[in-house]
């Protein structure tokens, strides 16, 4: 026999449900009736039913509260909702809390008896298991995946000690080889016409659709790991011998999962590459890189892979403060508008002036606010001194205004000229980085095999990335300007020897002579043959 409790506020519910069932027939014994959450909570613990039919609404706890205890105190007893509210939210919240079923009031007796029978059904099986010891393993085995993102999860708040990474690696029979690791986190951009469609749609179910995709795609390849985060984000873990290689691997691993969640999900994710670590104990430090990298989402838009070295090179640990306006300020400073510096000032001003606090204090504030920005720019490998000017002690320039109006101007002076270096500097770096692909495509222009995928491997970029500042610099895409390196220098062959046309292909990267006339004839109107001849 298993042991069943009734939870109903109503005591005439409780009463027909005892009175039209017979429930030594159906295999279970029938051992309390509660009126409410807290004596039911009480009842479990005295009794540890197999099973619990609870209503919702009820005084002191309610049927979820209830249902939540129970799956976290005794997980194997089973919850079968009863409820009169025909709402999806309680539906949803039932299901994620794992109970067996949920059935709106009023029910019919032979609603219930079935209810009863599929529940001893499985009941039966389970008890079946457990007195089999490699079913008990089974148990086990399936358990794992769920303490083993749980782990993991710890490893990306940076508590664990190496020792305790070990000996988890070992349990749970993770193999991640290598000198270097870095970690990559996926995120949502938008659900497309996806979330139109299905507004009902949990948005865990796109996560959990990403996170599918994501796996389906690392088991096929070695050297990494891949679990969702406690906000439901997909985190992947690559770990390699060589700094380089790495790089490659993260990025072609991130197109991968772009491209495929786009094709296959309707809609778009950016993935964030943190920087590269030596230590798998460190992996927060990569992961809280990862994230940063998403910030500049906002600067380049959305379906893309930035790596936190495109955007910022060479990191250092950044500077940890908690205030939510200064973190703001920081990301406005590094990649926001001049708009967006003027609008978080004036808030952190206005907090200053609400508070009435003493200028003692509002000076000590505004310190703290030019320091985390200061700190931001050292993150970034540039001095105070470089940025706002030499012989200059912002700590004490502040002491020379008398009102919070005049800091404010003075601090925005000070935040939008560190943007305006900060977007210069970037704008260097794309500059740099183009004109280096210039000289790879001028440099390897004959070989055949030259594509957007082996400059992106040069570069250590991704394609998205490479694609958006190539066109930016040269005004034409990767390919547009391949083309016209090669008809310039097929020109020059045409004009200065006397190689046959397909030798004249050959020497300008087309193994298909017939294709290279095509092109040919398609830049500048006429044939190779035909181009020789006027000369």
């Amino acid at each position: 026999m298993y042991k069943i409790l009734i939870v109903d506020d109503e005591s005439f519910v409780r009463e027909g449900i005892k009175e039209n069932i017979d429930w030594k027939k159906h295999g279970f014994e029938l051992v309390c009736d509660c009126e409410n959450g807290l004596e039911a909570m009480e009842a479990v613990d005295k009794f540890k039913p197999d099973i619990v039919l609870t209503d919702i609404c009820m005084p002191f706890v309610d049927g979820l509260e209830l249902t939540r205890y129970i799956v976290e105190k005794y997980p194997w007893i089973k919850v079968v909702i009863l409820t009169g509210y025909d709402e999806f939210e309680y539906a949803q919240q039932a299901v994620k809390l794992k109970a067996f079923d949920y059935m709106l009031k009023p029910i019919t007796a032979n609603e219930l008896r079935k209810v009863l029978d599929k529940l001893k059904t499985e009941l039966d099986e389970e008890y079946d298991k457990l007195e089999d010891l490699n079913k008990l393993k089974k148990l086990l085995r399936e358990s794992l995946p769920l303490l083993k993102e749980r782990f993991l999860n710890c490893l990306l708040q940076g508590t664990l000690k190496s020792s305790e990474i070990k000996e988890k690696f070992e349990y749970f029979n993770i193999h991640l080889a290598g000198n270097t690791y870095l970690a990559l986190t996926v995120d949502i951009d938008d659900y497309g016409d996806l979330k139109l469609a299905h507004p009902e749609t949990d948005a865990g179910l796109f996560q959990f659709a990403v996170y599918n995709i994501s796996e389906e795609i690392l088991s096929q390849k070695q050297n990494c790991i891949v679990f969702q985060n406690n906000t439901e984000k997909t985190v992947i873990i690559l770990g390699n011998e060589n700094e380089r290689s790495l790089q490659e691997s993260a990025i072609g691993i991130s197109e991968e999962i772009r491209q495929a969640v786009e094709k296959y999900l309707k809609f778009t994710v950016t993935i964030g590459i943190g920087k590269t670590i030596l230590s798998i104990s460190d992996l927060y430090d990569s992961y809280k890189y990862a994230l940063s990298a998403l910030d500049y989402r906002f600067l380049l838009g959305k379906n893309r892979v930035i790596s936190i070295h495109d955007m910022e090179g060479s990191l250092v640990e950044k500077s940890a403060y908690n205030k939510e306006l200064e973190l703001k300020l920081v990301s406005a400073v590094k990649i926001g508008t001049a708009e967006d510096i003027d609008n978080i000032t004036s808030q952190l001003i206005q907090n200053l002036k609400e508070s009435y606090t003493s200028i003692n204090k509002c000076y000590y504030h505004v310190h703290q606010i030019v320091m985390s920005v200061i700190g931001a720019l050292n993150e970034l490998g540039h001095s105070e001194s470089e940025v706002f000017g030499e012989n200059r002690t912002l700590l004490t320039e502040v002491y020379q205004f008398k009102t919070l109006e005049e800091t404010k101007l003075w601090l925005d002076n000070l935040f939008k000229r560190a943007s305006e270096y900060l977007r210069g500097r970037r704008n260097d770096y794309y500059q740099t980085q183009a004109e280096k692909a210039v000289e790879y495509i001028k440099s390897k222009y004959d070989d055949p095999d030259i594509s957007l995928n082996s400059i992106c491997k040069h570069l250590l970029m991704s394609t998205s990335y490479f694609s958006s500042i190539f066109k930016s610099h040269t005004g034409q895409t990767f390919v547009e300007y391949l083309t016209k390196v090669r008809v310039e220098m097929a020109m020059k062959l045409l004009k200065g020897t006397n190689l046959k046309t397909y030798e004249v292909a050959e020497k300008v990267g087309y193994k298909d002579p017939h294709y290279f006339s095509m092109i040919f004839k398609k830049t500048l109107g006429c044939t190779p043959s035909d181009y020789r001849e006027r000369l």
